[in-house]
């Protein structure tokens, strides 16, 4: 089993790493698994060229795990809207087995499967899976989609003396689905994600909402916080982590240590076009062309996009609007990527000089952006690829608060089930 790092860009550390892998592994083991040739892994060990920051991930795969070893399967979870796999790999990574996977996108799936190969099927959509039908498992994790919650027609059945609970006030959502299969499997723990507005909307009614049903309605104690992205990858992306368990825990996340946040700039995820990019043998040339040391030109804006772009920015400037382009240079965090991202690249345009437009990320910068490493593999079109990283989560961020439960999740002491209910008058 391996550890989870976050992105570095201390060109030092890396080459640290590759020294350990050395100390266990030919160069040869080293290039296949980074996809690279030898010639290159040759080049970095003489300081001809500089590794890029981001094979830091795939190097510490080949070192011994420092800590004790864990048998695989250590616990078991589900993943549910589990989009491309990047909360599953966060609870792999600490020894968890997934023992369900629902996913209604097609797309999504076919990405998913290309990486995650584990004997089970892919369900499709949650809504028509029996709660009974799903495994029992520890821990349930799932990025459900914020919709909004109708609560209409509680009041009147409160006058009416009729019970309602989280059935009523959540059905025809897709969190009701989450609720109905916490509360058919008690589940030791979950982690829910979503949105940083979800908090805020509807007034704060649809958060509301979503706390009582975790702890009134199906009794357990939850902890939530929003964590921005950009302490551990080039992008602010804020998000709202829900973790809660059977128990009331020792559970802080205050204990994620928090990098400043710009320390990882953008260029520690882009192309590297100074011969040290590697090879993938799963991407060959599809985004960069190593012969030329270039990313493709297709990812660089059209004339006539640039200057619509430039154009619907300062009309909305002219009204006293933010709307526009994220411009941004190599030395900085960029905007949150989207899954619109694939319609004009603007909300991260990376600057190519003033002589040249600027081009919207790759593919596989996206991955990169995300936390995800280059053994990730990208089956689907660029399109579709754009909006699975777009909806997808910080790999990073979702490794941190796993072995932050981890103790709670192997701890032998948790009672084997709590009532299903708290006590109501």
């Amino acid at each position: 089993m391996t550890p989870v790092i976050t992105l570095v860009s201390d060109q030092d550390a890396v080459l640290t790493y590759l020294a350990e892998a050395r100390k266990h592994h030919t160069q040869a083991v080293i290039a296949k698994h980074l996809g690279v040739g030898v010639r290159t892994i040759s080049r970095w060990e003489a300081r001809q060229t500089n590794p890029p920051a981001y094979v830091a991930h795939a190097l510490q795969q080949l070192l011994p795990f420092p800590e004790p070893e864990r048998p695989e399967g250590s616990f078991n979870f589900i993943d549910l809207f589990a989009g491309i796999g990047g909360i599953r790999k966060a609870f792999e990574d600490i020894g968890g087995r997934c023992v369900f996977t629902s996913e209604w996108d097609s797309y999504a799936q076919k990405t998913y499967a290309e990486n995650y190969r584990d004997g089970h099927s892919i369900a499709g959509d949650i809504t028509q899976v029996a709660a009974e039908s799903i495994p029992d498992h520890d821990v349930l994790l799932a990025g459900f989609p914020c919709q909004p919650f109708s609560i209409a027609g509680v009041s009147k059945k409160n006058a009416l003396g009729r019970a309602h609970g989280f059935a009523c006030e959540t059905q025809g959502t897709l969190f009701f689905d989450v609720a109905r299969i916490i509360d058919a499997k008690r589940p030791r723990a979950f982690l829910l994600e979503n949105v940083k507005n979800l908090m805020s909307h509807d007034k704060g009614r649809t958060f509301d909402v979503i706390r009582r049903t975790l702890t009134e309605e199906l009794g357990y104690h939850i902890h939530y916080r929003v964590i921005d992205g950009a302490h551990f990858t080039p992008q602010h992306r804020e998000r709202i982590i829900i973790v809660g368990f059977r128990e009331p825990v020792a559970f802080d996340f205050d204990a994620i240590p928090l990098r400043p946040k710009g320390e990882i700039k953008l260029k520690d995820i882009l192309h590297r076009t100074d011969g040290a990019e590697p090879v993938l043998e799963w991407d060959g040339d599809r985004f960069f062309d190593h012969k030329k040391k270039k990313v493709l030109d297709k990812y660089t804006l059209t004339p006539k996009l640039w200057l619509y772009l430039q154009n619907y920015a300062e009309k909305h400037r002219a009204k006293g609007n933010g709307f526009g382009f994220g411009l941004v240079t190599p030395d900085k965090i960029a905007r949150t990527l989207s899954a619109r991202y694939y319609k004009d690249g603007s909300e991260i345009l990376v600057y190519q000089g003033k002589n040249k437009n600027p081009r919207r990320l790759t593919p596989r910068e996206c991955a990169r952006l995300m936390g995800f490493p280059d053994t990730f593999r990208i089956p689907v079109s660029d399109t579709r690829a754009y909006k699975q990283f777009g909806n997808s989560v910080v790999v990073d961020v979702m490794a941190h608060v796993a072995r932050l439960m981890q103790p709670m999740l192997e701890a032998d002491t948790l009672e084997p089930e709590l009532p299903l209910r708290y006590a109501t008058a």
